[in-house]
């Protein structure tokens, strides 16, 4: 029997959180009476078998012990044991309001619940560690293989090559052979069901860019027979959605990649009213502040106060961005060149400490007002810029999709960008916005740029 080990997993799983629950009930009935002796009498003797039922009814109804490896973390393991906690203590406490228990001690059942999360994530932190260093010494590994050879399979095995932990050994890439792919394959169609039989296979990665659908049917159809998994992968990296969803058209499936209209309109309604609430107060209480920069910026060098440029806003709609002039006068005239950081020398003395403090952004609350720009949002580019981006990484199409902002996650853990790479790995820290993007995400990038504001942090 292929992982004889890993089928005692869910029972071992039961029994210790059995245990803990029980442990932790008698462990505060003994912390609270000082004695054990009337724990089996009425009325704790309801009790404590209601403990075990309720928990015995939510193992059975939400079967919480069955997911794949990829989800073994301590992080997702102790949120479901925090979920599972939470609906037992409610349906306890419905029970108790039920039949008036108000004669059990709130004390001890707090203190029961106390103990066993303190258990239960002992155990489950234990077990994650156990695994991780038992499957990275070799043990309990999963084999498996990749059919159809390219970026996207290099990019699964990669995946696995860097997650030893989760216990998966690659044994080979399968594809009909090319003089580009013949060196990196351990065979062709006409060998992988053989091989997968011979070698104890349990999961067949399936790349669609690279194999036809007949070839992925016989592969799906041996699935039972061989006793694998077959997974099939598909790239969407560039244009995936913040909310996909499957619709079924009949028994046809369908991919959704477009996100939720009415979830994104209460998002924007909300948030453009946080931006001309904030962008107000911002631009009037700050009014003798910003008269001050705007002096100091005329009067310590020629040009202009204000300097204002093309960028590229939400679905690609270009505006005029307007800053407190940081940079002596014609300091683009051979062309767009981005800033090499503070130590650039088209960069005025007093441009540099505003770009420190992040003060030569103060004017883009104008651009907020007028509906261009948020408050927090990736940062805009040039045109120019963005094109030599999308040849690198295509998944910066996703940043248009929202309103540039003043700052953003790639400010506050970057800053500004010297170069296209340095553009590209700023833009890894920016990408997380669409995804993550709600009003408390905002407020928590405000404080942290004043943070870094008032540090002088910026580059």
């Amino acid at each position: 029997m292929r992982h004889r080990y890993s089928i005692l997993f869910f029972p071992l799983h039961v029994i210790i959180d059995f245990l803990s629950l029980n442990t932790a009930f008698l462990s505060a009935y003994w912390m609270k009476f000082q004695s054990l002796e009337a724990v089996a009498e009425a009325p704790y003797a309801s009790l404590w078998w209601l403990f075990n039922i309720i928990w015995l009814i939510e193992i059975l109804l939400l079967k919480p012990y069955i997911y794949p490896r990829q989800l073994f973390k301590s992080g997702h393991l102790i949120r479901q044991l925090l979920l599972l906690t939470f609906i037992h203590m409610a349906v306890i406490a419905v029970c108790w309001v039920a039949i008036q228990g108000y004669y059990y001690s709130r004390e001890q059942l707090l203190v029961t619940y106390i103990l066993f999360l303190s258990l239960g994530a002992a155990f489950r932190i234990g077990g994650v560690l156990f695994l991780k260093e038992y499957r990275a010494r070799g043990y309990n590994n999963r084999r498996y293989i990749i059919v159809g050879y390219g970026k996207l399979a290099n990019t699964i095995r990669a995946f696995y090559d860097a997650h030893p932990e989760m216990g998966f050994h690659f044994c080979g890439y399968f594809d009909e052979s090319t003089s580009e792919n013949a060196r990196f394959l351990q065979g062709g169609y006409e060998t992988l069901l053989e091989y997968t039989r011979s070698n104890r296979i349990d999961c067949v990665y399936c790349c669609m860019p690279y194999m036809d659908n007949e070839r992925l049917k016989s592969v799906v159809e041996n699935a039972e027979i061989l006793d694998y998994q077959v997974k099939i992968l598909v790239d969407f990296r560039g244009f995936i959605a913040r909310s996909t969803s499957v619709e079924y058209h009949d028994v046809l499936p369908v991919l959704n990649l477009s996100s939720d209209l009415v979830s994104d309109f209460r998002v924007s309604v909300f948030k453009r009213a946080f931006d001309i609430v904030f962008a107000l107060l911002a631009l009037i209480l700050g009014s003798p502040l910003f008269l001050i920069i705007a002096v100091i910026t005329r009067l310590t060098s020629f040009g202009p106060t204000f300097y204002a440029q093309e960028r590229i806003g939400k679905g690609g709609k270009p505006f005029k961005i307007y800053k407190f002039r940081s940079m002596y006068v014609d300091a683009e005239k051979m062309g767009p060149v981005l800033s090499g950081g503070l130590l650039d020398n088209r960069i005025t003395p007093w441009g540099r400490f505003m770009r420190k403090t992040r003060l030569d952004e103060i004017p883009q609350f104008y651009n907020v007002l007028i509906g261009d720009m948020s408050v927090v949002g990736p940062r805009p580019e040039r045109q120019y810029f963005i094109d030599q981006i999308v040849e690198i990484a295509p998944e910066y199409r996703s940043l248009l999709t929202v309103k540039p902002g003043i700052t953003s996650i790639g400010q506050i853990k970057y800053g500004y960008a010297a170069s296209i790479d340095e553009m590209v790995q700023r833009l890894r820290y920016d990408l997380l916005y669409p995804k993550r993007r709600s009003f408390l995400f905002d407020i928590w990038i405000i404080a942290q740029t004043l943070r870094v504001m008032a540090q002088g942090r910026g580059k």
